[in-house]
């Protein structure tokens, strides 16, 4: 009797971990629309863009202060350009937020990328997980990837994503979902206060 539970306790652990790569397998082979997209390399951050996204709008609604982007490594490379600038502000930005958390992930390597626009966002989401987005932006765990549209790259919405990627990462057991929901919330009330 004991050997049947076993094998039956396997055998569930054994389709539920099946189910789990297969999950992965369609997630990673998805085609998100990225194939043409531009990419700035950032030192925890590759970022992907639409050609037809603005940087320089982006950079503008991301509205990181000076001061934090000058304790980001990313500043001594800042360069002229936009693409240099969104890398030392998505860099200081992941380093804020890890202060926030008090979780440090030294090694964190994660994706951003920016949709053409919300259409091209809810077509994303509906490739990853099938059903109808209800937000501006998305985290999928499966690639450590974050997802957003130009109009919402604001601090608070890019920081609340961020926060779910790093305690993603962070915690080798995941905590409930309603937990990392709430330590996101707390890094956007962190932002807008820090902000005023």
């Amino acid at each position: 009797m004991i050997k049947i539970k076993n094998r039956t306790i396997i055998f569930l652990l054994g389709a539920v971990l099946f189910l789990a790569a297969v999950n992965c397998a369609v997630a990673a082979d998805f085609d998100d629309g990225f194939g043409q997209a531009k990419k700035v390399q950032g030192e925890h951050f590759t970022i992907y863009y639409a050609p037809e996204v603005d940087l320089g709008g982006i950079i503008k609604s991301l509205n990181i202060s000076p001061a934090a982007t000058l304790l980001a490594p990313e500043a001594s490379k800042k360069g002229n350009s936009c693409e240099a600038e969104l890398a030392c502000e998505i860099e200081a930005l992941f380093l804020q937020i890890s202060d926030f958390l008090d979780m440090h992930v030294y090694s964190f390597q994660g994706t951003i990328k920016i949709c053409r626009d919300y259409e091209h966002l809810k077509k994303v989401y509906a490739g990853i997980y099938g059903g109808e987005l209800k937000s501006y932006s998305l985290y999928a765990s499966a690639s450590n990837t974050i997802y957003i549209c130009p109009e919402y790259f604001k601090q608070g919405v890019v920081g609340h994503e961020m926060a779910h990627a790093i305690i993603s990462r962070y915690f080798v057991v995941q905590p409930p979902e309603r937990a990392a929901e709430i330590l996101a919330g707390y890094v956007e009330y962190e932002l807008k206060k820090s902000n005023h």
